[in-house]
């Protein structure tokens, strides 16, 4: 079987951070090919091929750029992903890593055209799309994983293991958050993270509800989020505060704050973590995650030109950092690259079958398993948004989940 092919649409801080560092491993170890990244504009592919971190890390690695270095660089091509996917030989891979609203087109023209999927979280903004998506790859036989990253933290694993062991007894009071730096605000989020597509709660805070899902087995029932309106510096509104609460099928309650507000200042690339209260027969029980740096303290000479750096840090080195373990370059590790690494193998997996009811086989063993969020296994997330979006837009009234 040769190495598939893999097409990036999108080109943003996700690419930039995760998915492309990650890929280019991959394709050092030979299990992908060629990389191609089609974007909007030809700014954004040209920044991202040039960026000195990456290319640092994978010296003599490039991908196939779209659009092309020349011409007009800030001339839009929205439409132009539908040419490169349709361009590419079937059953490979394509990874979404575009804005929410946009999710579902590029995931369809993707299946459509007989390519794998990875998708960055969520996968998409309604219950009814995630079904329609699920039949169209499973009639063809091919994989679509959610890229919810957090699920390949070691310390998720471990949780999930011992609550599904009975370590914990049953969850019943939690809280979460996740805060975004400020700066967030002064990137192309101003452009589409707006009140009428999105908010803090849906693009951040489903994380942390895929997450106890994914660590007790429960699945949630009804959502309440209150969003604050604030203002992107182009004058855009979005709702970039929320505070939700989230009741699942055994009447526990998460409340999951959100916001674009961590100051820039903040030692940490933002703030984070999951606190749960357990009940056991006869005593409490407690697990408590600090996400947002793991006992690392630094101060530096000068802070870098990254957006958000500062002085005195407290780094994660979970999530995604570079090492070097002496070879060429850098090696890419946490669970952001194993994150890419687990998906896209799938994806190789489910294609090495020799035939369709294999295929489909193997996505049902996918689905069961439940470590790689797919559309049939992971679906209360999208009827947590669509539940979330009702809320939000009527002052954080309680709304049930439908299916």
């Amino acid at each position: 079987m040769t190495v598939p092919q893999v097409t990036v649409i999108g080109g943003g801080m996700i690419v930039h951070d995760q998915i492309l560092p990650s890929l280019y491993q991959m394709q050092r170890q030979g299990v992908i090919g060629e990389i191609s990244v089609c974007a909007s504009h030809g700014r954004t592919v040209k920044a991202l091929a040039e960026a000195e971190g990456i290319r640092r890390a994978f010296p003599g690695q490039s991908f196939r750029p779209y659009p092309g270095p020349s011409g007009d660089l800030d001339k839009a091509h929205p439409e132009l992903y539908r040419e490169i996917i349709a361009r590419m030989p079937p059953r490979n891979i394509v990874v979404v890593a575009v804005p929410d609203q946009l999710h579902y087109d590029v995931v369809m023209t993707a299946l459509g055209a007989n390519q794998h999927v990875c998708c960055v979280k969520p996968l998409v903004l309604t219950a009814r799309e995630s079904v329609v998506i699920e039949q169209e790859a499973y009639s063809r036989g091919l994989a679509v994983g959610i890229e919810y990253h957090k699920r390949f933290d070691d310390r998720s694993l471990m949780a999930r293991r011992r609550y599904r062991a009975g370590l914990f007894g049953d969850f019943r009071l939690g809280a979460a958050c996740l805060l975004e730096k400020w700066y967030y605000r002064h990137s192309n989020f101003q452009n589409w993270f707006t009140a009428e597509n999105s908010d803090a709660f849906v693009y951040i805070g489903c994380h942390y509800v895929d997450l106890v899902h994914f660590i007790t087995g429960l699945l949630p029932v009804s959502v309440s989020v209150y969003g604050i309106r604030d203002k992107f510096p182009n004058g855009n509104e979005g709702f970039l505060w929320t505070d939700a609460r989230v009741i699942w099928s055994n009447g526990a309650c998460l409340n999951v704050q959100n916001a674009l507000g961590f100051p820039d200042e903040g030692p940490g690339t933002n703030t984070q973590g999951l606190v749960l209260y357990c009940a056991g027969a006869n005593n409490g029980a407690l697990l408590s995650h600090s996400d947002q740096y793991r006992g690392l303290k630094y101060s530096y000479t000068s802070k870098s030109s990254d957006p958000g750096s500062t002085i005195y840090a407290e780094p994660s080195p979970d999530y995604f950092q570079y090492v070097d373990l002496g070879g060429p370059g850098l090696v890419p590790v946490g669970y952001g690259y194993r994150s890419i690494d687990y998906i896209l193998r799938a994806c190789v997996r489910v294609e090495s079958e020799p035939d369709l009811a294999r295929r489909q086989q193997a996505l049902k063993e996918l689905d069961a398993a439940g470590v790689m969020a797919t559309p049939a296994n992971s679906r209360y997330n999208e009827q947590v948004i669509e539940a979330a979006r009702e809320s939000i837009l009527n002052g954080g009234q309680e709304v049930r989940l439908r299916g």
